[in-house]
Parts: C-alpha cells; structure tokens; sequence
C-alpha cells in the first residue's frame, strides 16, 4: 500500500458522530431505531428494578403486620378499603369475599373457601400482569436487534460496493468508510441486544419469584381461614 493512499486513509474521520453522518438514510434510520430501542429498553430495567425493589419491601413490611398477631378484620378495616402494594391487594381480595360470604344470622354462604380462593387468585394474576408489562419489549429488544443492525450493515455494505463501483477504485479511503458505516449498525444492534437479553432473564426471573410469593401467601391465608370455618 502506497504512502499517499495511507494518507488519505488516516485524514478521514472514523469517530461514531462522523459515521453516522456520512451514512446512507436508510443506515441512518436503523442506527436511530436501534439508539432508542436501547435508550427505552434501559428505561424499562431501571423502572423494574425499582418496582421490584418497591414490591420485596412491601411484601416484608406486610408479612410483619399480618403475623404480628393484629386481628385479621382490623387489619383489613386499616388498609382493605385502599390497598397499596400488591400482598395487601391479594389480602384484601381474600377478606372482603370473606366479609361477603356472611348471610345477616352470621351463617357463612355455602362455597366459601372456593370463592375466597377464587378472588385472590384474580387478584394474584392482575399484580403479576403488572410486574410483566414492559418485560415484552425487552425480549423483542434483545431477539430483533441484532437482525436489525445486521439489515443495516448489509445495506452499508451494499453502499459502499456502490460508491466502488462508482469511484472505480478499491482504494482504502474509498472502501474503509463504508465498511465502517456499514459495521456501526451491527454494532448498535449488539449494544441495544445484549443487555436487553440479560435483564429480561434476570427480570423475569425476579417476577416469578414475587408472585411466588404471593401465592404462598394466598395459600397460608387460605389454610388460616379454612381452620376458622372448621372451628
């Protein structure tokens, strides 16, 4: 390779601004897509994060009131009317069906236990449709980015045999440009994917494990109320 070709190879800009600029529309297009595919996906694993955290709190703080040995209806009349977190939502379920089931005389309706278990378990499956809302698009994320960067690199690979084509010459500073553009989308494509994929285990993972907990706990309050109607 000659000196002169050399040297119009390292006067060319390859920074990410640079690239991005000299790129085709359509590159342009889908490094922009990616960009904020990532920006949205890291939006949603800091606000899950934060959910989560909130969520493991609250379902502690529950556990210490409801086995503290508080009458159960005193603790419904304190937080039954305007539930806050997701425990105190499936608890609230459970004791106002409880509190349904009363006939006037105190005598409990026949089939008790199976709605109480029934409305919590409506309740238990509305709190884990919000702990997944938003973990969609990160797996979309994670799965599609990739091809997307990668439709983006053939694209600026297929500019860039043109502008060969056109300058009839496979001189570096004709060819390194295009092959950098066109190696960028991929790139981006990688960077929105990988962390997209990792949280989404990680989240989904994180999910399971709170509604888990809301279903022991239905449980337990299950058994508890179903010792006080053998009683």
């Amino acid at each position: 390779m000659d000196t002169a070709t050399l040297a119009n190879a390292s006067d060319i800009d390859f920074s990410l601004i640079a690239l991005f600029l000299r790129a085709t529309f359509i590159v342009k297009l889908v490094m922009l897509l990616l960009i904020i595919a990532s920006f949205w996906s890291w939006a949603i694993i800091i606000q899950k994060h934060l959910a989560f955290r909130r969520a493991r709190t609250d379902s502690a703080a529950f556990d210490t009131a409801f086995w503290s040995g508080e009458p159960l209806d005193e603790l419904y009349g304190r937080i039954g009317a305007n539930p806050t977190s997701g425990p105190e939502r499936v608890f609230a379920a459970g004791m106002g069906e409880w509190q349904r089931s009363h006939r006037q005389d105190g005598a409990l309706i026949p089939g008790t236990p199976q709605r109480i278990d029934r409305s919590m378990d409506v309740a238990i499956d509305r709190e884990a449709r919000e702990l997944n809302s938003g973990l969609t698009v990160l797996a979309s994320v994670g799965s599609a980015s990739p091809f997307v960067g990668l439709f983006g690199t053939v694209w600026g690979i297929k500019s860039a045999f043109e502008q060969i084509a056109l300058a009839q010459s496979t001189n570096l500073a004709v060819v390194a440009p295009g092959i950098a553009e066109a190696l960028l989308a991929t790139g981006l494509g990688l960077l929105a994917a990988i962390p997209a994929t990792i949280f989404y285990n990680k989240l989904s993972d994180d999910s399971d494990t709170i509604a888990s907990g809301y279903e022991q706990f239905a449980d337990e309050f299950g058994t508890l109320l179903s010792r006080n109607l053998d009683g």
